[in-house]
């Protein structure tokens, strides 16, 4: 059976068709890789820069906090529930964000955001229950801190409270699924060994940390631990919340968890304060105090402030990373906090705080490097599936094409 004429000439250039289509195709396919992939880096470049501003703000706040309250503590103050509020009272600094930022509330901080956006949040009477009940928890590993803090030395107790990063890391494996690569488990050592250095290091009077240590009753040690063990669980918990409660990932559920915790935690530091009668010896302790009138508001201000800002960086480094990477910047500033104390508490700077120092720094470095590794896998996955599809487009395309003829 002989062809028509009209159908040997289509066949006939369909090979050349087909040469035409797949020029125009890699041409297309080169020009959208091209704008494709500037969009993700420059998406990551935000990601990161909002990274290093977190870790910014928990370096410093925590620092500052930390040796604000034991300058309180060493100039004459003596409550130790004072001390607990002054690390929550702080929210009303937070509340003008709900009027001047209202369009941040709508805009995801994460490309992570859209996968939980999917799903349908808990109802607002959970959600609730879920703030009141990490609140309380809040309140009651700071009135621990506050006590540890009261009674032990600032190195001893920094060195007490680097085991919450070894708490963290057992809650955000069961919690919340943390993986354990090579990067990460190297910075886990690093950071803690840092910090143990700090119990050789003499403090003021001369001894070794872990001398005074002894001296001190077994309760202030018990509370400190104590709390570093539920600093660590409200870090997990806070990111179980995130993305199994609220199903966001947006700022506004950052000031939000900062301020609804915050309320509650005060509220009940509140309670705690008038029910132990020390708000009696408040007005007598700030005309007392070793710096005056002055310094002692001044002080609880800051201190305030400090706490406040660092819940910020805290929450706002799980909804990027992980709780476990927010613990992990913490206790970077626990060796910094030695070398804040030479400066403003007189305190000798030795060489155990130097190597402290830079072991604490390669452990951070470690573990950025890591997430900078599953940054750097995520964007190459991404893109090889995209590829695919693209593929399986113009392949789809081409058969379609082929049927014409």
């Amino acid at each position: 059976m002989v062809k028509p004429k009209g159908s040997q000439q289509k066949l006939a250039l369909a090979p050349a068709q087909v040469h035409h289509f797949n020029s125009k195709a890699k041409f297309e396919e080169a020009n959208e890789e091209t704008n494709r992939s500037a969009i993700p880096e420059s998406t990551n470049y935000k990601w990161w820069l909002r990274v290093a501003v977190y870790s910014l703000m928990i370096l410093t706040c925590e620092s500052a906090a930390t040796i604000l309250e034991r300058l309180y503590y060493e100039n004459g103050g003596k409550s130790k529930w004072m001390g607990t509020l002054v690390q929550h009272i702080g929210f009303p600094i937070l509340l003008p964000y709900y009027t001047i930022s209202s369009a941040a509330e709508n805009s995801p901080t994460t490309n992570r955001s859209l996968s939980i956006h999917s799903k349908s949040p808990s109802s607002s009477l959970i959600i609730a229950a879920v703030h009141v009940f990490l609140g309380l928890l809040v309140a009651a590993y700071s009135l621990l801190h506050s006590i540890g803090l009261f009674h032990l030395p600032v190195t001893t107790f920094s060195l007490i409270c680097a085991s919450q990063l070894a708490f963290n890391a057992i809650f955000s494996f069961f919690l919340n699924s943390q993986k354990f690569t090579a990067n990460i488990v190297n910075s886990l050592v690093l950071l803690t060994i840092s910090s143990t250095l700090l119990l050789l290091q003499p403090n003021s009077s001369g001894r070794p940390s872990h001398e005074v240590l002894e001296r001190n009753s077994a309760i202030e040690f018990i509370c400190t631990i104590s709390g570093s063990a539920g600093y660590g669980l409200v870090l997990s918990l806070k990111q179980f919340t995130i993305q199994n409660v609220i199903k966001m990932e947006t700022f506004s559920v950052v000031i939000d968890m900062a301020v609804y915790q915050s309320v509650v935690a005060s509220c009940a530091t509140i309670v705690g304060l008038f029910a132990s009668g020390e708000w009696r010896g408040l007005n007598k302790e700030m005309y007392e105090f070793g710096l005056g009138k002055v310094s002692y508001l001044m002080i609880l201000i800051w201190t305030s402030v400090s706490w406040k800002v660092l819940t910020i960086g805290e929450v706002g480094m799980i909804l990027e990373v992980s709780s476990l990477f927010s613990n992990a910047v913490s206790v970077l500033s626990l060796p910094l906090v030695p070398v804040l104390a030479v400066i403003f508490l007189h305190e000798s700077l030795d060489g155990i705080r130097v190597v402290a120092m830079v072991l604490s720094i390669w452990g951070f470095i470690s573990f950025v490097y890591q997430h900078y590794l599953d940054d750097h896998d995520m964007f190459k996955t991404e893109n090889r599936d995209e590829n695919w599809e693209k593929q399986d487009t113009r392949a789809g395309g081409f058969c379609s094409s082929n049927l014409r003829y």
